[in-house]
């Protein structure tokens, strides 16, 4: 018996997200140096990031 083509490959379920969370976003900043942990301790306002 064969697989219903519906469900597909699990590659095509693991997509590229175009939204980052909060410590993803400052894991980038980090790598970028764009990061300082003294002076950015808002909650809001990170800058923004590119998702590659």
């Amino acid at each position: 018996m064969s697989k219903h083509p519906s469900f597909g490959n699990s590659s095509k379920t693991a997509k590229k997200r175009n939204v980052l969370k909060r410590f993803e976003r400052i894991e980038v900043l980090k790598k970028l140096g764009r990061w300082d942990a003294t002076q950015n301790t808002r909650v809001t306002g990170l800058p923004k990031t590119l998702v590659r």
